[in-house]
């Protein structure tokens, strides 16, 4: 007998998708023994084909968070008679009750504000997420937390015993991009960091610690790569208040060989962020031989292990101070690099697929 299986791919190309990207790329080397269908967004129909050209790719243009995915997107699903879905996140119909999977990264939505949406809208966006991890928790047969972290607080949120959840990680390739240079970072001794600028990034605390680096180091910048929206124009703001404009550089969007040179070429990768499920940005770091300066906060050392030098993320003192010891000292940079090194070879994607794959048969036996 050969089961149905359907993966909600809908979020593939986000920063949240990259997992479910690798999952299915790696997933089609393991040639599983099932009718597989990935459901995507129209424009990453064609990606999807080009990683997984064995699968069954079909358009699934429903949003989250919205009435065509509770009622059109569960419509989709039953027509499909799938044997087992595979959520990547807990935002799903909940109209559905087949046999199902969820992916959860994890509870940051349900912990922090956005002072860049409307107030009302994202509270009540909010509690409808809070319901909703709530009872999708209770619904699936099988909760994949992609950390250690995750699961104790799912379980704890949710109110589910621990083993019904799964810790598979996910893991940080090498860019394969050759790396592309930035011409007006070249020469320049310059701190980085990648990604959004939500307000658990904690990003404000990073440019008040500059502000002190810069009084014993004033060739020292700041790079903050990520694509332009309305919390990184607040950030920049904020820098203009700080008067640093001259020392924090807003590069907006990166290509793949950019962000490969920015890893390759930084004195050190700082992560400061209040909550994280995994923290895989810091660990592509490793993989492109950069120390990281880390935020002990939530899954991160977890993650990093002894291969991160971590601060109190609430403290700017802390965060400045462990910064410079990097800069300060040769030997610990060399340290943290080849620690790196060895803790990225700790996961792979291989694993990820290999281990997901054996949750999909267990519950299908």
């Amino acid at each position: 007998m050969s089961y149905r299986l359907v993966i909600d791919a809908r979020e593939s190309g986000t920063s949240t998708g990259r997992y479910i990207d690798k999952l299915v790329e790696y997933l089609h080397k393991l040639e599983p023994a099932f009718d597989t269908v990935v459901l995507s967004k129209p424009d990453r129909i064609n990606y999807l084909k080009s990683v997984a050209p064995d699968f069954k790719i079909v358009a699934s243009p429903y949003k989250e968070f919205t009435f065509a995915e509770q009622l059109g997107f569960a419509r989709q699903l039953y027509k499909l008679r799938a044997d087992l879905v595979h959520f990547n996140a807990p935002q799903q119909p909940l109209l559905y009750f087949g046999r199902s999977v969820t992916t959860v990264h994890d509870l940051t939505t349900a912990r922090f504000n956005n002072p860049v949406k409307n107030w009302a809208i994202y509270k009540t966006k909010q509690l409808v997420y809070k319901a909703v991890v709530f009872l999708v928790a209770r619904k699936a047969k099988k909760i994949i937390a992609i950390s250690k972290y995750v699961k104790n607080d799912l379980a704890s949120f949710a109110k589910i015993n621990t083993s019904k959840i799964s810790v598979i990680y996910e893991a940080a390739d090498k860019i394969t991009e050759p790396p592309e240079k930035m011409p007006r970072l070249n020469s320049l001794n310059f701190l980085m960091y990648v990604g959004r600028p939500a307000p658990h990034k904690n990003l404000k605390r990073l440019v008040e610690a500059l502000e002190i680096l810069i009084q014993t180091r004033p060739d020292l910048k700041l790079v903050l790569a990520g694509k332009n929206d309305a919390n990184y124009q607040k950030i920049q703001k904020f820098v203009e208040k700080k008067s640093l404009t001259s020392q924090v550089i807003f590069t907006g969007f990166v290509s793949e060989g950019q962000l490969r040179w920015l890893y390759e070429n930084c004195r050190a990768y700082v992560f400061p962020s209040l909550s994280e499920g995994f923290g895989l940005p810091a660990l592509e770091a490793m993989a492109h031989g950069a120390p990281v300066v880390s935020s002990s906060a939530t899954c991160l050392p977890e993650i990093y292990g002894s291969a991160a030098l971590y601060f109190d993320p609430l403290e700017v003192s802390d965060i400045a101070a462990k910064i410079g010891q990097v800069l300060d000292s040769p030997n610990l940079r060399n340290q943290l690099v080849a620690s790196g090194q060895a803790q990225v070879a700790k996961y792979s994607w291989d694993k990820t697929a290999g281990q997901t794959l054996e949750i999909y048969k267990n519950i299908l036996r």
